[in-house]
């Protein structure tokens, strides 16, 4: 089993891409690139989502790419011979997180209660992610928890945004934030990557 925190090094944002087209995820990472990120995850939430994965593989070889919303072994399969550098899951489960200790390439288990964080860990991830971070408990919750698992550090996702992010980063147990914000829907559709540049470096 690999271990995450040697994929996300020094950066403390997973910026989440939701791509309708191939071509939609190149320019997104692209532009997420170009405000110095070196790690994108592209949920696999649309029928091109596969697609994006392998062409901005093949556009920003320079990028680590993930794929997200894995929830069983054939999607993860799937991602994994696209070419996903990591994979990350929204739950886990007895069954899921068999099959990820073996996958070969790291992984971000995604845990909403203590139930979930103990499983994990029993499977040796101790970098999980707390989805979805806001109706988790958010803040209070990773505070209320971290002298129980005081192995286990966090990368909550779900309601995290420019408001808030820094009261998530400023907690011991906590070594990144993930989320959509940087990647508005409409800067997309109108494909203003500019703006998406933009938030990625004030939110780095």
């Amino acid at each position: 089993m690999t271990a995450t925190n040697s994929i996300m090094g020094s950066q403390k944002l997973l910026p989440i891409i939701l791509a309708d087209t191939a071509e939609q995820g190149v320019k997104i990472a692209g532009a997420m690139a170009k405000a110095g990120l070196n790690l994108v995850e592209v949920v696999l939430r649309t029928p091109e989502s596969l697609n994006a994965v392998r062409a901005i593989k093949q556009a920003h070889p320079e990028l680590k790419v993930g794929a997200g919303t894995i929830t069983d072994e054939t999607i993860l399969k799937a991602a994994i011979e696209a070419g996903a550098d990591f994979i990350v899951t929204p739950a886990v489960s007895d069954k899921l997180l068999k099959a990820l200790k073996e996958c070969g390439v790291p992984v971000i288990p995604g845990v909403s209660n203590t139930g979930e964080i103990l499983l994990a860990k029993e499977y040796g991830f101790t970098e999980q992610k707390l989805f979805p971070a806001t109706l988790a408990g958010g803040v209070n919750f990773l505070k209320a928890i971290s002298t129980v698992f005081q192995d286990v550090s966090f990368c909550p996702t779900g309601g995290v945004n420019v408001a808030n992010k820094d009261e998530f980063l400023a907690l011991g147990n906590v070594y990144a934030v993930g989320g959509t914000w940087v990647c508005n829907k409409e800067w997309v559709a109108n494909e203003e990557w500019d703006k998406i540049t933009e938030a990625c470096k004030k939110a780095i």
